[in-house]
């Protein structure tokens, strides 16, 4: 059974995967364009689908899918 966002979040290695996500070169721009071209037509996209869709790691697609639910439940 696939564990969910909260779940992952809760691991102690997600630090280290959230460090090295953010590292990425493509991080930024993958993060902008789920937030403003995916989740408006597919609000429930899994993290597999959009790491395929935009041919990522699943872990950078996990990352950030949980940063930007974080950014819709605490709009700054």
């Amino acid at each position: 059974m696939p564990m969910n966002l909260e779940e992952y979040s809760k691991e102690k290695l997600w630090q280290l995967l959230v460090e090295a996500v953010h590292a990425s070169v493509m991080y930024p721009t993958h993060k902008a364009y789920t937030r403003d071209s995916i989740l408006p037509q597919k609000a429930d996209v899994k993290a597999n689908e959009l790491a395929e869709r935009l041919d990522m790691p699943l872990g950078e697609a996990l990352v950030i899918l949980s940063e930007l639910a974080e950014d819709r439940k605490c709009p700054a």
